[in-house]
């Protein structure tokens, strides 16, 4: 009974001296953590900037749903400030059908790949990119026999990958808009 409460102490000390080292480790590091949109003394927000992004027309109905997407991303007040920079967005869509049922010869899931260059200009002045990229994003949707919820299947698929390459674009762009303030 001894043998056991005194392997149960050094057991919980180990513990407690685990538990202490991740605190301090933790406590130590959130001054290392900056935030993206937060303010900070002696340190300009990009929001302005990033506000300030006009999103040229993008063509097609994957187009408007990134545009949208970026719209709100970049500026979600509804305000207009006066644009600093546009963003020149190219998409390129392609479906495809991964899984046929061999004895209907039907497709049971279908995908939606989407890849989008991106190009960050300033509005006035040189006319060479701040920073320009690349996003890729797929998403896989089921099929059925009928064909409207097929449609309907294809097109939230499209709003998904909108919402996140929107999330993507708007993040390097961020980064990169920190990095020239810097």
């Amino acid at each position: 009974m001894l043998l056991f409460n005194l392997a149960e102490t050094i057991q919980l000390r180990s513990i407690a001296r685990n538990v202490g080292f991740v605190i301090l480790i933790s406590l130590a590091l959130s001054g290392c953590i900056e935030p993206l949109y937060g303010t900070q003394t002696g340190i300009q927000s990009i929001v302005p900037d990033m506000r300030a992004i006009k999103v040229e027309p993008i063509p097609d109905r994957i187009g408007h749903y990134l545009e949208n997407e970026l719209i709100f991303a970049l500026n979600g007040t509804g305000s207009r400030p006066p644009p600093k920079y546009r963003l020149v967005v190219t998409v390129r869509e392609r479906l495809s059908t991964p899984i046929v049922n061999t004895v209907t010869g039907e497709a049971q899931a279908g995908d939606v790949n989407v890849d989008a260059d991106y190009r960050l200009y300033r509005i006035a002045g040189v006319d060479e990119p701040i920073v320009t990229g690349n996003v890729t994003q797929f998403v896989v949707y089921d099929r059925s026999t009928q064909r409207l919820s097929n449609v309907r299947a294809a097109r939230d698929a499209e709003m998904r990958n909108a919402k996140s390459l929107a999330d993507q674009i708007r993040t390097r762009i961020a980064i990169a808009l920190a990095n020239v303030r810097n």
